[in-house]
């Protein structure tokens, strides 16, 4: 295992031979590649000039090697995590950030980006060039370049803290979220849930080494969203649903995997990196490479969104009550966040006459596999083909595809792991890089390396001799994750600091994924994949007239939640001070009296596992959401006023799509991204329309 030219995480290029990498590599891997990497970069420093091809390219090849290697590293870490790889994860993260600082810090390559930009190269770089070197300037300015001394060490060292803070964080919700589970043993007990949940529960019963079928149990509910989500939609037990409920919200709050005191030193740590970096707090920090801005500009948008939705959720929970109510039931009078999930789901089944678990059969995975692909081939003219057995993969589940172009050329490759594992296998869904597009030299040949996307879901798994029958979110999240895929794989940008994802600004980065969400209600695209798995019945029209109606359900409570979030986000990261009289979990109830319809109640720490703003990219940045959905929305209001139904305007539009927002990447500022497509800035109007929000 010692022997690095044999190790496989010293490849750097291609796809990783997932079968043969294990967490014995990593130490080996890393320390020799940081050590040449120095070398690499001490003899750059040392000989640097200021032009594009002997300052940027051989910097781009050295971040490179890095990336491939440690991205590796970090990719098994979320979907195959062990205490051996969150052993060797956390030894060498350290490393990697301190030469990273180092990077970031060198004086002699910043003050050569600086003459590059005002020397008589300038004139010969292009739009997406000069973006890169601008971008380099800012970030190695936020990066510390300009400290000395004492202050430079001491931003460094935090640096290194909070990286480990985050990986502490993600792992403790991971532990808390997998030690909790609760075996039901009686009819009495499941009533109420669906069959698609029952065999669930009973696979999960299986893998814990119980004897069980989905008919007589027992039957094991997790915190895993696929078995929590539908327990809490239709659970007839209340005191079962608050007892998930109240260890949902708990979660990583106490014992050994308590959190708090993580959040506290996390954002004591982000103020004062901003304060050494000369703002007035992380916010502004993180604001100043971002679409919005200022938090002025974040704050009037949720403020807008704000006003329109508390009282539509006030309204929609008022229904809730008064349903429950109707019904005889003890939330008519005592109604109670572990309520709002069940009466929510019977609401909607009396007035739209379906259920999630009547739509499932309709969206089996391969089903929805070939309407989202013939989607991408109509929309955006690429063709989507499998190719397993063609790539190594980290687990059996993982499928590997291509993608190409009307010329049956290679474009891209993407990896799909679709289903929750939560014994190994980090919550929620994600799309990340395994390769960049880039072009290149080299041993005197002119190379073109295409990307590769990884793209995680944890939707509902196949169980017994089913395939995965996806709900209808379980959908959406696919199309969401695969528009991220979209932008990384169809880049056209052949600089790798601006190619895909890369140097797009936080808050515009959602914009193709939440622009794909709105396809799964187009009709064309609709019918074309939901087919009943064992009829291939296609879903009855009275269904699609449901869905779209029922998009607008609950649309006041559901903006109010991520509008709840991203405020809290800014509130911790500006005006929050570390250490005073107020928690952030106070902070947190202080502005739920007028962002939520029910305050948290007592054991509420949802904070403690809120990944996306404490081990995530989000710090700050949680608006981002409602920020790139406000552009969505106007995106796809484009393609309705050309008529959907109208394929030939909508796949020329689809191209324009294609080679604007998809293909530009980060070599353009995403508003001029924006106007590009559109011919016009951003309105609000079209996201307000589409939740039924608008008012007249």
């Amino acid at each position: 295992m010692n022997d690095v030219h044999s190790n496989p995480l010293l490849k750097c290029k291609g796809l990783p031979n997932f079968s043969n990498i294990f967490p014995e590599h990593v130490e080996p891997a890393i320390t020799f590649l940081l050590e040449d990497l120095e070398k690499e970069f001490s003899r750059l420093e040392s000989g640097v000039q200021p032009t594009w091809v002997s300052l940027v390219e051989p910097l781009d090849q050295i971040s490179a090697r890095l990336e491939w290697t440690w991205g590796v590293v970090s990719h098994l870490v979320m979907v195959k995590n062990s205490p051996e790889w969150r052993k060797v994860h956390e030894a060498m993260e350290p490393k990697i950030v301190a030469f990273s600082s180092r990077a970031g810090q060198s004086r002699p390559l910043y003050e050569a980006y600086v003459s590059l930009k005002s020397g008589s190269d300038w004139a010969t770089c292009d739009v997406a060039q000069k973006r890169i070197v601008e971008s380099y300037i800012r970030d190695a300015e936020l990066s510390g370049v300009a400290l000395t001394g004492g202050i430079k060490e001491r931003f460094n060292a935090v640096q290194i803290e909070l990286a480990d803070l985050a990986t502490k964080f993600s792992n403790n919700v991971l532990d808390a979220t997998k030690s909790f589970d609760m075996d039901l043993t009686t009819k009495e007990e499941v009533s109420g849930l669906p069959p698609s949940l029952l065999s669930l529960a009973s696979q999960i019963s299986k893998n814990a080494g119980m004897d069980s079928t989905p008919e007589t149990g027992p039957w094991r509910i997790t915190l895993d969203f696929p078995a929590y989500g539908p327990f809490m939609q239709h659970s007839r037990r209340r005191d079962l649903r608050e007892k998930v409920f109240r260890a949902f919200v708990g979660r990583a709050s106490e014992g050994e995997s308590n959190n708090n005191p993580l959040i506290e030193r996390i954002l004591a740590l982000r103020q004062e990196k901003a304060r050494l970096l000369g703002y007035n707090s992380f916010a502004e920090l993180s604001l100043s490479r971002k679409m919005a801005l200022s938090v002025s500009n974040v704050e009037n948008l949720l403020e807008e969104l704000r006003a329109i939705s508390f009282d539509a959720a006030h309204r929609e929970f008022d229904e809730l009550r008064q349903y429950a109510k109707a019904e005889g039931a003890a939330e008519g009078t005592d109604f109670q966040p572990w309520d709002a999930a069940f009466w929510s789901e019977r609401h909607f089944e009396k007035s739209f006459g379906f259920t999630d678990e009547q739509l499932r059969p309709y969206f089996a995975l391969p089903n929805v596999l070939d309407g989202l692909f013939g989607l991408t081939r109509d929309l955006f003219g690429m063709t989507v083909e499998p190719a397993d057995g063609e790539a190594p993969v980290w687990h059996p589940d993982v499928r590997f595809f291509r993608i190409y172009d009307d010329k049956k050329e290679l474009v891209a490759s993407f990896y799909l792991d679709s289903y929750s594992r939560p014994q190994e296998k980090q919550g929620g869904a994600w799309m990340d890089k395994c390769i960049g597009r880039a072009k290149g030299i080299e041993e005197g040949k002119s190379i073109f390396q295409k990307p590769v996307a990884y793209l995680i879901c944890n939707q509902t798994p196949p169980v017994d001799d089913k395939p995965s029958l996806m709900t209808f979110r379980e959908v959406e999240t696919l199309f969401h994750e695969f528009g991220h895929g979209l932008q990384h794989m169809l880049t056209k940008v052949d600089y790798p600091a601006a190619a895909g994802i890369n140097n797009v600004e936080w808050d515009a980065v959602e914009l193709p994924s939440q622009f794909m969400e709105n396809w799964c209600y187009d009709r064309e695209t609709l019918f074309g994949m939901a087919k009943h798995w064992q009829t291939g019945e296609v879903l009855p029209e009275e269904f699609y007239q449901k869905l779209l109606t029922a998009r607008k359900f609950m649309s006041g409570s559901g903006m109010l939640r991520q509008i709840h979030l991203g405020l809290v986000d800014i509130e911790l990261h500006h005006r929050y001070e570390p250490g005073g009289k107020e928690t952030p979990s106070g902070v947190r109830r202080r502005l739920a009296v007028h962002t939520t319809v029910m305050a948290p109640i007592s054991g509420d720490e949802f904070l403690c596992a809120f990944s996306h703003i404490f081990a995530g990219g989000y710090a700050a940045g949680y608006y981002s959401y409602k920020w790139a959905e406000v552009l969505s929305a106007d995106a796809f209001s484009a393609f309705e006023e050309v008529g959907l139904e109208n394929r030939t305007a909508v796949r020329e539009l689809g191209f324009k799509f294609r080679d604007t927002i998809l293909g530009l990447g980060g070599g353009l500022h995403p508003m001029e991204v924006y106007r590009a497509f559109r011919g016009r800035d951003p309105e609000s109007k079209a996201l307000l329309k589409q939740a039924g929000l608008l008012k007249q």
